[in-house]
């Protein structure tokens, strides 16, 4: 998700000022994704720029406050109907990190330790923080997929850990 659509998205619900939109973020996407507030204000002036945010005036502590326009709201559909590629997505380190131990004679094994251990501790973070999450449905789901893809990277070590293993016989 981008910093765009995620803004344009709370946009959509009613003007917001920037810290607003800050602090709604973090807690929608389970405080998994900090932002900065010069990120947020960057972000509304390109969407300004762009024609789809504007300035709506200053609330009561007169603070600037933002709204979707029409063509904002147009890329906002369009965005939630478009399904996320694959190729969308960062390149897996991880993979990688994995691919040039084995084809550079390091420990293998030592590596996948590592990253098990890691991994794991990461996976009882997020086990503890979804039990204390007051937050809505929408912290529940990006802390849920966090936690199922922890457990797929657990299950994914495993399976090269059987492999290293099968090839060094």
């Amino acid at each position: 998700m981008s910093i765009r659509h995620g803004l344009l998205a709370l946009l959509s619900s009613g003007p917001r000022y920037g810290y607003q939109l800050r602090v709604e973020f973090e807690a929608s996407t389970g405080a998994t994704w900090p932002l900065n507030i010069g990120q947020v204000y960057t972000t509304l002036s390109r969407l300004e720029r762009d024609g789809l945010v504007a300035p709506g005036g200053a609330d009561e502590q007169g603070r600037a406050v933002y709204t979707i326009t029409e063509a904002g709201r147009d890329d906002l559909v369009r965005w939630f109907s478009t399904p996320v590629a694959q190729t969308d997505r960062p390149r897996d380190e991880l993979a990688i990190k994995i691919a040039m131990a084995v084809a550079g004679g390091v420990d293998v094994a030592e590596v996948i330790h590592t990253q098990r251990a890691a991994t794991m501790r990461a996976l009882q973070e997020l086990t503890r923080a979804k039990r204390a999450a007051a937050g809505g449905l929408a912290q529940r789901l990006v802390l849920d997929s966090l936690i199922f893809k922890a457990e797929a990277e657990q299950r994914w070590l495993d399976h090269c850990e059987a492999v290293s293993k099968e090839k060094n016989r």
